[in-house]
């Protein structure tokens, strides 16, 4: 059976789309049916398509006609300039992408400013477990969810990883920032840019016959995939901070996911596929998230140059083989071994038997213990680890790609 048109689908619309691409999925792409309620969404209802075959329908065609007309250097140039979310759009930008963008860059009717108020609390007491998170739990946890892999292996920026990392790590260094949606905060404008980018890439990836050779789908980034990669972050570290009876009052745990929640609506995801509630998130991440959690050589690959640029950070404290302890104590065996992450003699038990009573230490639910060499390192990696991921936010221009990885 022949390729689905990417043109045709995206011109076809959502709902046709997504109508067209059911009839012709293959058996192995159909074992995991869609069955999340949007009822259970930031709208409360929705059509019930599986975003698997949805993409991004006002971005896509609009950004593979700014790469077809050769605007791209154009656009970037001035894009360069808009850094601050109450900042107006540079003149000189493509009439049709700058009234995209007007509308893009708009908060929905349903952010709640007392939630972005509470967050920032919320940030300001956990900065240092979050720092970690985002990096060893959420960030390699990317790289066995092998759309993903595939995707940013083949694009890009994977081809200088360094500067890839760096503009993820800009979006949650904004999200974590004091005015994250305020007119002088980022956030705003990183989610444009990046919904940017991800309608590039949906463009251009398709033409890589190196990606085509191992991915099973003609589009990249669906919106179930966005899903996905968002349940990689805010699920997966509220479920590790619950893990570890890390106290949270419950107005910052919703705090914190309704900044998600803006995070994921920004992107260009539907809100009627953004949970309402840590509830739904939890239901939809076992459904969407655990059961594609796999290994590929090119995941392999994006592990080791991920822990390689971790260890490359002076002190010790951050060397290789403890960053992969960190990793498979936070991912599970399977996961470490799926990496090829070696087992590590020391770390490896330390972790396991002190990393919760060290957690209670630091939040004052157990006096201090008699091993105060191994909490100092604990508490040291934290800081080290936190300051490594803030780091790689440094002043960068997230720009879109108008070529797949050259090599």
């Amino acid at each position: 059976m022949g390729k689905l048109s990417r043109r045709n689908m995206l011109k076809a619309g959502g709902a046709l789309g997504a109508l067209g691409a059911l009839g012709v999925a293959s058996p192995a792409q159909a074992h995991s049916l869609w069955t999340w309620s949007p009822q259970g969404s930031v709208a409360g209802a929705g059509t019930g398509l599986d975003p698997r075959w949805v993409w991004d329908e006002e971005a896509d065609p609009l950004v593979a006609s700014v790469l077809d007309r050769g605007d791209v250097p154009r656009v970037n140039e001035l894009l360069r300039t808009w850094t601050k979310n109450g900042q107006p759009l540079p003149a000189g930008l493509p009439a049709d992408l700058r009234d995209f963008m007007e509308r893009a860059r708009q908060l929905p009717s349903w952010t709640d400013q007392r939630k972005l108020a509470t967050v920032v609390e919320f940030n300001q007491k956990r900065g240092l477990y979050l720092g970690v998170l985002y990096g060893l739990a959420s960030g390699m946890m990317s790289t066995v969810i092998p759309k993903e892999a595939l995707a940013v292996y083949y694009s890009q920026g994977g081809a200088d990883m360094k500067d890839r990392i760096s503009k993820t790590a800009k979006l949650g260094y904004d999200i974590m920032s004091q005015n994250a949606y305020r007119p002088d905060g980022e956030m705003i404008v990183t989610c444009v840019k990046t919904r940017l980018v991800h309608a590039a890439v949906r463009h251009l990836l398709p033409q890589s016959p190196h990606w085509s050779d191992v991915a099973e789908e003609e589009i990249p980034i669906s919106q179930r995939d966005m899903m996905v990669t968002w349940h990689s972050l805010p699920t997966t570290v509220m479920q590790k901070l619950t893990a570890w009876k890390v106290p949270i009052p419950a107005a910052e745990s919703a705090a914190f996911l309704h900044s998600w929640q803006l995070c994921a609506h920004m992107l260009g995801i539907k809100d009627e596929y953004i949970p309402g509630s840590w509830a739904e998130a939890n239901t939809q991440a076992e459904q969407v998230l655990d059961p594609v959690l796999a290994p590929t050589a090119e995941g392999v690959k994006l592990a080791d140059i991920l822990l390689s640029l971790g260890s490359s950070v002076d002190g010790a404290i951050l060397s290789k083989p403890i960053l992969g302890a960190f990793t498979r104590f936070m991912l599970g065996d399977e996961i470490a071994a799926w990496l090829k992450i070696p087992r590590e003699p020391i770390w490896d038990p330390l972790l396991k038997v002190s990393w919760k009573p060290f957690i209670a230490v630091r939040e004052g639910l157990l006096p201090f213990p008699l091993a105060p060499e191994a909490y100092w390192l604990f508490d040291e990696f934290l800081r080290k680890a936190a300051l490594l991921f803030l780091s790689e936010a440094r002043p960068i221009s997230i720009e879109i790609p108008d070529t797949n990885r050259p090599s």
